[in-house]
């Protein structure tokens, strides 16, 4: 029995042919600088061969749609387990896709409401039976001896009509006796309605007593009255004038609606039997937005307020001017009055249409002049017919930029029809059921009561829900909704779905390989997280997790700590061993972060700012409770709070959306709020998220920060360039004449092999350097373009350092720490921290109009502490500049170096929402109902 999971020569990206040891079954923490390999050995080496090995075992025919994985660039690896993965970049952007559905819950929830849900009437809401023909039998029989019973057919309920041909029917049949509106008439007799009226009709189809031996005449006569009356039965007692009514299927008595027999499929909304019939189960339909049409209500018409296209072109002899005009001629108003002062029967005619009124419209084209008598289809109406008529996509794309989702109209964003909507299990429908937080949803199921029957049915299903719910509690998503879209999900929060997904197979003997679960938790949850992942390593589990929390690293059975540096100064085993060996490694610098040998400085005093502040009324956007907050400008201001607290929600949802639209003029919807304050001390706002840079591997550092434009330019300047005529196109691989042909400038050639992974080979042609051979006759320095590419940064700092225009982009590029990064490292391979900080650096190499806000959510994802310093180092730069920056973040280290600290809370979910406290991170520590100011306590 292998007690070590081992691994001989591993050379994935830049490991140096390294040997490490990892002990099973225990949590092993991989830690190191952000690019120093660890993601190679733990993802692209052990993770990829462990993969490897099982699609390996299947037939080749299964592995045809598996895909093939390539094998990692390692000699051997002994006791490798089943490898599984949970990392953050696979969350699902179907908008199908619902925390429900996704930890599965939604599935034993359907089976749930199928089994032991109670039906109602969609339209009245009364509770809607369903009886066999033997519990009809019985129902009456236990009724007491000697009572007198008419057993009816209930054929006409609550219809308008003389129904003359209803009793002649029955009367042909051989019926005696009929009931109209409670009234009994003999057959015999011409019986007459009022045909305006509603009516009910029933046939009497015996007359009992109940006595022990008249269950066959009564079985009988139950059964020829459910026949005429389509599965309903009434029993009348005489005597008492009391009528029970007994249904065959799931049928209102009164409003005549019949439902399906009850089953799973009837509650998904992936199915057409059970989704809205109006958005298809989505449960929102793409509008047009007038708030997208005009962003800017202070713009009037002339100057651009609408923003549509089609309608922007605002010159006098467009075609959209001429509209105009006409419409301002007829209604009498200015095309110079700004949209907000215009009526709102104006907005509406110009929205929606002049309702078939003709307009006067001149025209005076190239093509001929003259009058058009023809009514306005509104701006609104006409972008909906050219949605639905165009046949180009990227006319649909240009026009959804006018397009919000909108809640359906038919099911108001519940998903499901209205059928199902009806069916209730501890009286709520399971829509309300999945809308309730996963902590109340558990609660619920806690507390439901069921009869005896229901609960021998349910027992095994509720089990399964309570603790696929106590999971998710565990990994500390408390605050979710079963209906949440996992689109909406941070990859923090889609990552700990999945962990919790895994500890509720309870899987043993598995190698789970886990990247930063801490990512978006709060100290408070984090411990909660820790004693998940013990759970799952004592199951006999291995758990190797990539991870720069101290908390967790502390925690660990056993650390491995890979560097010295990143990139190519990384890659070697530093130190290996428990946490307390670790510490004791001079040469570990995470060793030196946990014993406190290396720290980051608290700031000597916090700055104040410029003395403007920009303000957010009324914030209500998902959980916030209509809070005012105020951003002091001219300082580093840190959001914080418990995950689910609604940073995300003022931050990115109303904070940068609003800026956006004001300042950048982009098409996007602010989430809810009331108004901004301040916005005219500000130019421009900036998100520096940790989205890749580049889609192709085209895009490089270099071309990202515009450094290649101008090596491009100092290429075409040296004398042998100007000599050839060469200009600064000719050292693109971009564009013809000097990239290398064969290969389209890519420097590899794809092979496609069925049944084995695509293979990327060296171009035969250029040998991989992209360029032909004339582009590459041209150096400068003794380098040609491709070998300056293939440069580090701190390679070329010292060859470009008489450039300044060059060296000094460079510069920038190593103060945020990427010194070990190629120039022309492709972006498909730079991890989001190192994406982030390349557009940090790109950030600090513009001139500074101290007039700009940056947003940052959670920028110390993927950082090590030490990157940690270098990065806080760059933002208050960038805020010396008089800048303003927002950060969102639960990292201590970061937190205790703002200005101003903004704490959300109490809780998560509907127990957040609003402002704990505010002020200096001082003034937070000493703020007792601050889970943040608890934690940071122990920093200052």
């Amino acid at each position: 029995m292998h007690t070590h999971i081992s691994v001989k020569g591993a050379r994935v990206n830049n490991l140096k042919n390294i040997d490490v040891k990892i002990p099973r079954d225990k949590l092993v923490v991989l830690t190191g600088l952000s690019g120093s390999g660890k993601s190679s050995l733990a993802f692209d080496t052990i993770y990829a061969e462990g993969q490897r090995r099982y699609v390996e075992s299947l037939s080749s025919y299964a592995r045809m749609f598996l895909g093939q994985m390539e094998k990692p660039d390692v000699d051997y690896i002994d006791g490798l387990s089943p490898a599984i993965s949970i990392d953050q970049k696979t969350t699902s952007k179907n908008p199908r896709s619902t925390v429900g559905t996704v930890t599965e819950i939604y599935d034993y929830l359907r089976l749930l409401w199928a089994r032991v849900g109670t039906p109602h009437c969609p339209i009245c809401g009364k509770e809607i039976k369903q009886q066999t023909i033997d519990q009809i039998i019985d129902h009456v029989l236990a009724l007491p001896e000697a009572t007198r019973i008419q057993v009816m057919a209930p054929v006409i309920r609550g219809k308008k009509g003389e129904h003359a041909k209803i009793f002649e029917d029955a009367r042909k049949s051989g019926y005696v006796r009929v009931r109209a509106d409670g009234s009994l008439y003999d057959l015999s007799e011409e019986i007459k309605l009022d045909k305006n009226k509603k009516h009910h009709i029933e046939i009497v189809v015996d007359r009992l007593v109940i006595r022990d031996d008249i269950t066959r005449r009564l079985t009988d006569s139950v059964e020829v009255a459910s026949n005429l009356a389509g599965g309903l039965v009434v029993v009348n007692i005489v005597g008492e004038d009391r009528d029970i009514m007994f249904s065959q299927n799931y049928a209102c008595e009164d409003c005549g609606v019949s439902i399906e027999e009850l089953s799973p499929r009837m509650f998904s909304f992936n199915n057409p039997f059970g989704a809205c019939p109006t958005c298809m189960g989505l449960g929102s339909q793409m509008k047009i937005d007038p708030e997208l049409i005009i962003p800017n209500r202070d713009l009037s018409i002339v100057e651009g307020a609408i923003t549509a296209s089609g309608w922007n072109n605002i010159k006098s002899d467009g075609i959209s001017r001429m509209y105009f005009d006409a419409l301002a001629k007829k209604y009498k108003f200015k095309l110079n009055t700004p949209i907000k002062d215009l009526p709102q029967e104006i907005m509406d005619v110009i929205l929606h249409g002049t309702n078939g009124e003709k307009l006067t419209i001149h025209y005076d084209q190239p093509r001929g002049k003259g009058t058009l008598y023809q009514p306005f289809e509104g701006i609104i109406n006409n972008l909906e017919r050219r949605y639905r008529e165009t046949q180009s996509d990227a006319m649909k794309r240009e026009l959804e930029e006018c397009m919000s989702q909108c809640p359906c109209p038919t099911c108001q964003g519940r998903r499901l029809k209205k059928e199902s909507l009806a069916v209730t299990v501890g009286g709520l429908d399971i829509d309300s059921y999945c809308r309730k937080s996963v902590t109340e949803a558990l609660d619920f199921m806690e507390k439901l009561v069921l009869n005896e029957t229901q609960t021998m049915i349910a027992s095994q299903i509720l089990k399964e829900i309570r603790n696929r719910l106590g999971f998710l509690q565990s990994v500390g998503l408390q605050y979710l909704t079963l209906s949440r879209e996992a689109g909406t999900l941070s990859g923090g929060e889609s990552q700990r779905i999945r962990l919790a997904t895994q500890i509720g197979s309870s899987l043993m003997g598995v190698l789970y390989i886990l990247d930063e679960p801490s990512i978006g938790l709060h100290q408070r949850d984090n411990d909660k997280l820790l004693q998940t992942l013990k759970e799952l390593r004592d199951l006999g589990n291995t758990l190797l997790v990539v991870e720069h929390d101290e908390d967790t690293m502390r925690e660990a059975d056993y650390i491995i700590d890979v560097g010295p540096g990143a990139g190519v100064n990384g890659g070697t085993i530093v130190a290996a061993g428990t946490p307390e060996e670790v510490m004791d490694n001079p040469a570990s610098i995470t060793g030196d972060y946990l014993t406190g040998r290396k720290k980051i400085p608290v700031p000597s005093e916090r700055r104040k700012g410029s003395g403007h502040y920009l303000k957010v009324f009324g914030a209500e956007e998902h959980n916030l409770r209509r809070v005012d907050v105020a951003f002091p400008l001219g300082t580093f201001t840190c959001v914080t709070g418990v995950s689910g607290s609604g940073k995300s929600s003022l931050v990115n949802e109303i904070l940068f959306k609003k800026l956006g639209a004001d300042l950048n003029r982009t098409k996007t919807r602010a989430g809810k709020h009331q108004r901004i304050e301040g916005e005219e001390f500000l130019d421009k706002v900036i998100n520096i998220d940790q989205s890749p840079i580049g889609r192709t591997p085209r895009s490089n550092p270099a071309t990202y920060t515009n450094l290649f434009s101008d090596i491009r330019d100092l290429f075409a300047s040296t004398p042998d360039a100007k000599s050839r005529g060469y200009g600064p196109g000719r050292f693109s691989f971009n564009t013809r004449g000097g990239r290398c042909e064969a290969c389209t400038g890519d420097g590899l050639l794809k092979i496609e092999m069925h049944f084995l992974p695509d293979i990327y080979v060296p171009c035969e042609v250029c040998k991989g350097k992209r360029y032909n051979r004339e582009t590459l006759e041209v150096r400068y320095k003794g380098k040609n373009i491709y070998e300056v590419l293939e440069m580090t940064v701190d390679e070329a700092l010292p060859f470009f350092e008489n450039i300044p225009k060059i060296y000094n982009r460079l510069k920038t590029l190593e103060e945020v720490g990427l010194g070990y990064v190629k120039l022309g490292q492709p972006s498909t391979e730079l991890s989001g921290g190192e994406a982030q900080r390349v557009k940090l650096a790109t950030e600090l190499s513009k001139r500074s109009t101290g007039k700009t806000i940056y947003i940052l959510d959670e920028p110390t994802t993927g950082l090590h502490s030490a990157d940690v310093h270098k990065l806080i180092e760059v933002l208050q730069r960038l805020v010396e500049g008089g800048n303003t920056i927002v950060v969102i973040e639960h990292n201590l280290d970061v937190i205790k170096t703002a200005d101003h600290i903004i704490d959300l809370g109490p809780e998560g979910g509907d127990g957040g929402g609003q402002i704990v406290c505010t002020g200096t991170p001082e003034e937070v520590a000493a703020c007792p109902g601050s889970y943040t100011g608890q934690y940071l306590k122990k920093m200052l």
